[in-house]
């Protein structure tokens, strides 16, 4: 997100202070028009070039095209025709290009054009629809979900206690034969009943009547209608029965029925929201790490207490044990230790002393610090972070899409099937139709349906975040538990990211101390681990790198740096890079080398020989065996030299290996996988892998990886343990079971329950209960997903 800085501190922001009142909604509806200031909305929102891989390439646009991408969560959703009501409502504004609501989670994405339409328009078509919608980030939230939780129980209390009274005054009737009781006291016991359902109409109920009423308005339908009508229909069938004894209704009252199914309905969301929110655990913990207020040093040097929301690049922080790093910065003064892991996956703290740099979100423990700030809002790794979570929360699979498509259809065949089947049963018995078509209304929940995959994969996702992998696309698990061929990229993946300089060769006439400075001025623009290594290498043998003006340098993606030299009129083209690019001679290479080798040439051909060794990462060897045993084919694809892929393929337990790959032979090899019928996965971490990335069914890139290997990538590991690939395989194929088990009892649900509604088996109070259990039972199977052990070291 562009600022994920969205707590706000009122008394040392006046400004905030207005902004929290729109939030709150105090003001009335007017009020949402403070969002449209674009200090405001890029609390919520970003460009779309910048979620361009996040969103759909039909929205894809260049950045300075007014576009933006906002995440906003929704209040008064139940069901996935809530959900389509939602979409259809967002899409039908002018200037919304995109919309896309979870019904899962309750998050939403809006791709919208500046141009044509500001946050406040489409806020308030949400709220003519009969919903709410807030900023993902706003500060408010978890106070009115709190408020809303306790006025729910409330209705919950008010419904549990009416029941019981209800049922009460109803038991004399359930063990006696017609006559045994005298009509009167039949009729005061009734009477006692219906006084005691109007608390359930008038307050536990409204929730259902006004959604109702809603879709009514908006000519749409959500579960909410058909059992807003059941309730209603229960009622007023059981008043007529009391008020007219020998009338058309009055052989039986269903009162009890009535209370029942409502305290069953309430009891089944209340649970269904508070399963539903530690699912999402994960993602509110990653969105709410940061600070509302921080100390800043101010010019004269004194501190004063400002909203982490005003500080920027260059102030000077002092953060205080407990408290949490509001911006990526370098500190300046004091030792500490620091908890990363909701951003890392390493659980263990690590120690951060003058000159380390510290990142957003992660919790100060031991001392104060001073903190020079180098990246905010958007810019940091915690924004990265926050926006891959959102995206995978609003993300729908294919068969959650297909559910939702069918709530609509599905809802309007339970009302039609409802109508037929008091129609067959109204003459023999009035009532007793209208009650049968009652059960059918709240029996025929299709929530479970919905619930089935989102709640699943929402589950694992959660539980993946906290061990230190992000999914950006829920669509991924599905493709992973399918995957029976993995393959690993070498540099900065199965090793890690720093190599050592072992051995520099030279021609004869040069040092190695000169040779090792050009090499370096080459390699300082690059990202390639190798790359890295010799600017280090330079620096900790404090070479000076030799002036060259007119420096012109071009990189080869998975080959090399080219440079270009103009002085006094001539210009003299270096290389550093493979053999092959640099274009040395056979003899000069090194065919036994056991790490990479750069070259370095001239005008004058061969110049210098670098050797670098690098280290297989400690949980390597563990985490291929558990691909192995899991019956995954891994293999190996480098650009390295292939005796030194061999070498390493070898220290890791990996038999299909091949280097010396370009990018397009890497991605070759991996289309002919895919044409004989294999699922393929990739790991890399570098520029050069980001067309294998893109290519493979599923990928995975490392935390570090450069931006383009990450925005192609499918999940990202944020620690450094390759053990993260195996669990996470393993996670998504015990995800997809839990998912075959939800949809296989949402569909048996409705096979056995409609057929005994239909055929008068059921009663109101049972179908309530029914109801509320299909759907718990789904969000309970789910959250077996979430209690997942620790991320193992592997070794490492």
């Amino acid at each position: 997100m562009i600022s994920p800085l969205t707590r706000v501190d009122a008394p040392a922001a006046p400004e905030a202070t207005t902004l929290a009142g729109a939030r709150e909604g105090r003001a009335g509806e007017g009020d949402l028009s403070l969002l449209d200031d674009r200090d405001a909305w890029l609390e919520f929102s970003r460009p779309v070039a910048d979620a361009a891989h996040g969103a759909s390439p039909s929205v894809a646009a260049p950045a300075d095209s007014g576009c933006w991408e906002s995440t906003v969560v929704f209040e008064g959703m139940h069901c996935a025709a809530c959900a389509t009501t939602l979409e259809q409502s967002l899409r039908a504004i002018p200037g919304v290009l995109e919309a896309e609501v979870s019904a899962a989670s309750h998050r939403g994405r809006v791709v919208w054009d500046e141009q044509s339409t500001r946050p406040s328009t489409w806020m308030r078509a949400v709220e003519r629809a009969g919903y709410r919608a807030l900023p993902a980030h706003d500060a408010f939230a978890s106070a009115r979900r709190q408020a809303e939780t306790r006025k729910m129980l409330w209705r919950l209390g008010v419904a549990g206690m009416c029941m019981m009274q209800v049922m009460m005054y109803a038991t004399p009737t359930y063990f006696t034969r017609a006559g045994e009781i005298e009509p009167d006291l039949v009729n005061l016991l009734r009477w006692a009943q219906w006084v005691l359902s109007i608390p359930v109409i008038l307050f536990s109920c409204r929730p259902f009547f006004a959604n109702a009423l809603r879709d009514l308005r908006q000519r749409s339908i959500s579960m909410d209608l058909p059992v807003a009508l059941g309730m209603l229909i229960t009622f007023v069938v059981s008043s007529l029965g009391t008020f007219e004894p020998n009338g058309l209704f009055g052989r039986e009252v269903y009162f009890d029925s009535l209370t029942m199914f409502v305290f069953f309905l309430l009891t089944g969301r209340w649970l269904e929201l508070r399963l539903r929110d530690r699912t999402a655990g994960a993602l509110d913990a990653l969105m709410h790490r940061l600070p509302e207020s921080v100390e800043r040093r101010d010019a004269d040097g004194t501190w004063a207490r400002v909203v982490a929301r005003r500080v920027r690049v260059g102030d000077v922080l002092r953060v205080l044990p407990g408290e949490a790093f509001p911006a990526d910065g370098a500190v300046l003064r004091g030792h500490t230790s620091v908890d990363e892991a909701l951003l890392t996956g390493e659980s263990t703290p690590v120690p951060r002393g003058e000159g380390d740099q510290v990142i957003a979100g992660s919790h100060n423990l031991a001392a104060p610090v001073e903190v020079e700030v180098l990246r905010v809002g958007g810019d940091t790794r915690y924004a990265q972070i926050v926006s891959l979570m959102e995206q995978a929360s609003v993300s729908k699979p294919t068969v959650a899409q297909l559910a939702d498509r069918l709530a609509k259809p599905f809802l309007i065949f339970v009302l039609l099937a409802a109508g037929a089947t008091a129609a067959w049963w109204w003459p023999s018995d009035p009532g007793h139709a209208m009650m049968i078509a009652v059960a059918i209304l709240v029996v025929t929940c299709p929530c479970a349906l919905s619930l089935a995959t989102p709640a699943a994969m929402l589950a694992s996702a959660g539980s993946l975040a906290r061990r230190g992998v992000l999914v950006r696309r829920l669509q991924a698990l599905e493709t992973l538990a399918k995957v029976d061929t993995l393959v690993f990229d070498k540099t900065g993946t199965l090793t890690r990211d720093a190599f050592v300089l072992e051995e520099v060769r030279v021609r004869p006439g040069a040092t190695a101390g000169q040779a090792l400075a050009l090499a370096a001025q080459l390699a300082g623009g690059s990202l390639h681990p190798v790359s890295r290594a010799l600017v280090g290498a330079a620096e900790t043998r404090g070479e000076s790198v030799p002036a060259c003006g007119g420096l012109v340098l071009q990189e080869v993606a998975g080959q090399g740096v080219r440079a270009t030299v103009v002085a006094d009129g001539d210009s003299q083209e270096f290389r550093l890079g493979s053999a092959h690019f640099a274009g040395v001679s056979a003899e000069v290479v090194d065919a036994d080398a056991k790490g990479p080798v750069s070259h370095l040439t001239d005008a004058q051909g061969w110049l210098a020989t670098f050797k670098f060794r690098e280290d297989l990462r400690g949980d390597a060897p563990a985490a291929v065996q558990a691909l192995q045993a899991a019956g995954v084919s891994v293999q190996l694809l480098s650009g390295d030299a292939p005796a030194a892929a061999a070498a390493l393929g070898r220290l890791a337990g990996i038999e299909q290996v091949r280097g010396g790959c370009s990018p397009d032979e890497k991605l070759a090899a991996m289309q002919r996988e895919q044409a004989a019928g294999h699922t393929v996965a990739m790991v890399g971490d570098g520029l050069n892998d980001g067309p294998v990335l893109a290519g493979a069914h599923v990928s995975f890139a490392f935390g570090r990886a450069v931006p383009l290997a990450r925005a192609q990538s499918d999940f990202v590991v944020l620690g450094e343990q390759l053990m993260a690939i195996p669990q996470a395989q393993s996670q998504s194929r015990e995800t997809m079971r839990v998912v075959r088990q939800n949809l296989g009892w949402a569909v048996a649900y409705n096979i056995v329950g409609v057929p005994m509604a239909m055929a008068g088996w059921m009663p109101p109070w049972a179908a309530g209960l029914g109801m509320a259990v299909s759907s718990l039972v789904v969000v309970a199977n789910a959250m077996r997903l979430a209690r997942t052990p620790t991320l193992s070291r592997g070794g490492a």
